[in-house]
């Protein structure tokens, strides 16, 4: 057997990322100086989880770190997928930071995957699973991405600091995706949302809802933004806590989408332990943010909002050899490390082309040509 060759990189930025490009694209990684210089150096609980995530759905992966968490090796296997997976994300990041990668990797396994994730359904750090719903998995289907298969369903609600959230993700197979010329945004013709409370008063969603609806309404009439009440039992989960998700659907097809999640600080958190004792935001300032948000979120324009800039971007990247075209709005921080990371990995460069009247960026690439060469021809 040869020796394996490793790829080296160095820190903790975008780490997720780098191991979901390293197992699409077969490519051994050392990762080395992981916040060696911070008071509480090495690798975080939640990084240490989505390495373990990665383990459980592929085999042959081979996975070592050191007593410090410092540096580790990963040499990518197969993904396996499977059904009746289970696995707790733990609770210093929720769900919404393991469901991009998840899903990207689950359309490349070997057999469609079904597996349940129990931890924080809802924070203000990621996107929560409403948005995964609402927009990341309508996103998928542009590019070819069956709709039978693939489906998240929310069992119960988790937020900070305990949990207690869990959700139910269906990912089918594709052999290849199909590239996009999707450069219209169009013009919103619709708001849909939902607002969810658990283990506190349903007045909370109520607020909400028409503080959201104060700020939409006057410029669309199609509103609607549903309630998810859960006042106790386990589908409400440990801990109390309130927020809203919104998604605008434009002429064209596109989702464009906000959210956020009012609790109480997590335990791990010093920033947020400072932040402990203040008041909670009322839940009519959360509705009038989040509607606000998603405003602001349209009139940067593009065909994704920018929370989606770096999932577009991988899925363009993941394409047959064939030429894909996008516009999205102001370049977002993950946006761009996305762009870098795919062109370490994959070898896919992309054309940006800013479009100074919209002020919005047009960009291009010709696709790596990734094919599921594992998946089981029926």
């Amino acid at each position: 057997m040869g020796k394996i060759s490793y790829k080296r990189l160095k820190g903790s930025q975008n780490l997720r990322q780098r191991l979901l490009l390293a197992t699409l694209s077969a490519t051994p990684v050392l990762i080395e100086d992981i916040r060696a210089e911070d008071t509480l150096p090495g690798l975080r609980p939640y990084e240490v989880s989505f390495l373990r995530l990665l383990e459980r759905i592929s085999d042959d992966c081979v996975i070592e770190i050191n007593e410090t968490g410092t540096k580790f090796k990963y040499k990518p296997g197969i993904v396996m997928g499977g059904k009746h997976l289970v696995h707790d994300c733990g609770l210093s990041r929720s769900i919404g930071y393991f469901l991009e990668p998840l899903i990207v990797l689950g359309l490349f396994s070997k057999k469609s995957l079904v597996i349940r994730l129990k931890g924080i359904t809802n924070d203000s750090k990621d996107p929560c699973v409403d948005t995964f719903r609402s927009t990341t998995l309508p996103t998928l289907k542009r590019f070819g991405v069956p709709s039978e298969g693939l489906e998240l369903k929310i069992e119960s609600r988790g937020v900070p600091p305990h949990g207690g959230g869990e959700v139910l993700l269906s990912v089918p197979l594709v052999e290849s995706l199909t590239a996009v010329t999707w450069i219209d945004e169009g013009l919103v013709k619709r708001i849909r949302g939902v607002t969810f409370s658990a283990k506190v008063s349903s007045q909370f969603d109520t607020n909400m809802l028409h503080a959201a609806r104060g700020i939409l309404n006057p410029l669309l009439r199609d509103v609607h933004i549903f309630t998810d009440h859960r006042a106790k039992g386990p589908q409400a989960g440990n801990s109390p806590g309130y927020g809203i998700s919104l998604v605008a659907e434009t002429t064209t097809g596109c989702f464009i989408s906000a959210d956020t999640a009012v609790y109480h600080a997590r335990g791990d958190d010093i920033a947020e332990m400072e932040d402990k004792d203040k008041e909670l935001m009322p839940a009519a300032d959360v509705g009038e943010q989040v509607a606000s948000l998603l405003l602001g979120e349209i009139e940067q324009g593009g065909v994704v909002d920018s929370t989606h800039q770096g999932l577009l971007f991988l899925l363009c990247a993941l394409c047959p050899e064939d030429v894909s075209q996008i516009r999205v709005g102001k370049l977002s921080p993950y946006g761009i490390e996305t762009l870098r990371n795919i062109r370490y990995f994959l070898g896919v460069k992309f054309v940006i082309k800013p479009d100074p009247p919209s002020k919005t960026v047009i960009l291009k690439c010709l696709g790596c040509g990734l094919k599921n060469l594992s998946r089981k021809v029926s």
